[in-house]
């Protein structure tokens, strides 16, 4: 498989020049603006729902904030365990290899610190709790219960959409709170590096499989999907109830409908389809099985 040239000794060295902790870029002197927006509208999609008011499409958009930081915690949670996995064979091999994917793993294991710290932040700040899906342990032994491989490209699919997510979407927002999208920016910088170890674990794992585990790993990868996507329509719902909590704002029966297309859409979007229709991810997928691949752009189409 196509690795792009990348290498461990090179992500390597890559990581060590970027050095940052969690108490230089959250609490104290460094708090959240709550006069704006956390997200993106391409991600946040609060435009649509016009029957609510500025402050309360203000006020989802940073209930959305809250969700998208919780959402990499979650995923975090079960990226750490799988790259301790994955490292514990190379122990006795290459050293490069052994020390890079234990830095991956130190990374995920701060970036996890990080968001926890935000949401203490954030709930400080925001006044009222929001309810989100879980719990992050349950996801994670459920997504380990798949196949390696399958969980490989469900790791490479997220860390090239957190790519997109930077470069695309939130590099060059001006409207964002500063503080919030910091947090993006060095977690970004970190994930560049793993995008590139995750192409190496991909590429490690797929080599002496045949076509029909290689397609078996890919459908899984994709009933992790499945699972990701119910678990987004459930946030949806539970979102409604955080908006209402946050602003008293009920919505009618029709605007419930309205918030939940639209909502669902973006999360999908968000989590889903981006990811899945990354240049780099799909080319990944279709030198492992090209016609894995087309059923994976077929179902990204709903995703979309």
């Amino acid at each position: 498989m196509k690795t792009f040239g990348y290498s461990y000794q090179t992500v390597l060295e890559a990581s060590e020049r970027i050095d940052w902790r969690v108490e230089d870029l959250i609490g104290g002197d460094k708090p959240l603006d709550f006069s704006k927006p956390f997200l993106p509208e391409s991600f946040a999609r609060v435009e649509p729902l016009t029957f609510l008011s500025p402050r309360e499409r203000l006020a989802l958009n940073q209930i959305r904030g809250l969700g998208y930081l919780y959402m990499f915690g979650l995923v975090e949670e079960f990226i750490l365990p799988f790259v301790l996995d994955h490292a514990r064979p190379q122990l006795h091999g290459d050293a490069y290899a052994t020390r890079a994917l234990l830095e991956f793993a130190a990374e995920e294991a701060k970036h996890i610190h990080l968001f926890r710290r935000f949401r203490e932040e954030f709930e400080r700040g925001f006044g009222t709790p929001c309810q989100e899906i879980g719990p992050p342990d349950a996801i994670a032994k459920a997504v380990l219960g798949h196949q390696p491989l399958a969980v490989a490209l469900t790791t490479l699919h997220l860390e090239w959409m957190t790519q997109r997510h930077w470069l695309e979407a939130v590099k060059d927002h001006q409207g964002l709170d500063p503080q919030f999208k910091s947090l993006l920016k060095h977690h970004w910088m970190e994930e560049a590096q793993h995008a590139k170890l995750d192409t190496l674990i991909v590429d490690s794992m797929s080599r002496n499989l045949d076509a029909t585990a290689i397609d078996t790993a890919i459908n899984e990868y994709l009933e992790i999907g499945g699972m990701v996507d119910a678990g987004l329509a459930n946030q949806v719902d539970f979102d409604i109830d955080n908006l209402a909590r946050a602003t008293g704002r009920a919505l009618s029966a029709a605007e419930r409908d309205t918030f939940v297309a639209v909502q669902r859409q973006g999360l999908r979007w968000t989590y889903l389809g981006s990811g899945m229709t990354h240049p780099k991810f799909t080319g990944s997928l279709g030198e492992l099985s090209p016609a894995a691949a087309g059923r994976v752009a077929k179902v990204a189409e709903a995703m979309c």
